[in-house]
């Protein structure tokens, strides 16, 4: 017989008669009782490379399902910002297209008055769109928490510490605070304030 993998001879031990074959057996017998004992090991290390492997992969694959998703996160948020900068935007163009043509515009003061008149109607609009609210000022109580005071009015004929006058108008979206409006308020020596 040959060997296919060697192409060396191969002698079948039962063929094969003497001595030399029977103190052969004996050495094969003991190397087989070593095989046998050293195999299981064998194979649990084979075990144990298949199962490192097999958490490599999976470890692999993980970190790279892990990468993508922070990477769509990433994109998805930069597109919702663009979406929100959009809409934002967007009701204001016309509102900037509007003034252009006033500037444009050779008509009377009183046309332009009007027409910038207009203009700031169509951009109150635009922010009630947004949910922007002009924060209250004349005629109520001065609230330090949405009216920053730049002055005061002596008077005695309204309640000390109410709003006179609105200098530059505050705003707030929904319940927060954008800017506060700057406002005059009522100083009444008559009355004791609280």
């Amino acid at each position: 017989m040959q060997d296919e993998m060697t192409g060396r001879e191969i002698l079948d031990p039962e063929a094969v008669v003497g001595p030399e074959v029977e103190s052969g057996r004996e050495m094969n017998a003991e190397r087989g009782r070593e095989i046998s004992e050293t195999n299981p090991t064998q194979a649990e290390l084979e075990q144990v490379k298949r199962e490192r492997d097999q958490l490599l992969d999976r470890l692999t694959r993980l970190q790279a399902e892990f990468d993508n998703a922070r990477k769509r996160e990433a994109k998805e948020r930069a597109d919702s910002r663009d979406y929100t900068v959009t809409n934002t935007v967007e009701p204001f163009l016309s509102v900037m297209d509007n003034f252009q043509l006033a500037l444009k515009a050779n008509g009377s003061a009183e046309q332009l008055r009007s027409g910038v008149e207009l203009i700031l109607k169509q951009m109150e609009d635009a922010l009630k769109g947004l949910n922007v609210q002009p924060v209250e000022t004349v005629g109520t109580q001065f609230d330090p928490r949405i009216h920053e005071a730049l002055g005061s009015i002596e008077t005695k004929e309204f309640p000390d510490h109410q709003v006179l006058e609105e200098i530059r108008r505050g705003y707030k979206i929904r319940d927060k605070l954008l800017r506060p409006a700057l406002v005059r308020i009522a100083v009444n020596g008559g009355q004791v304030s609280d």
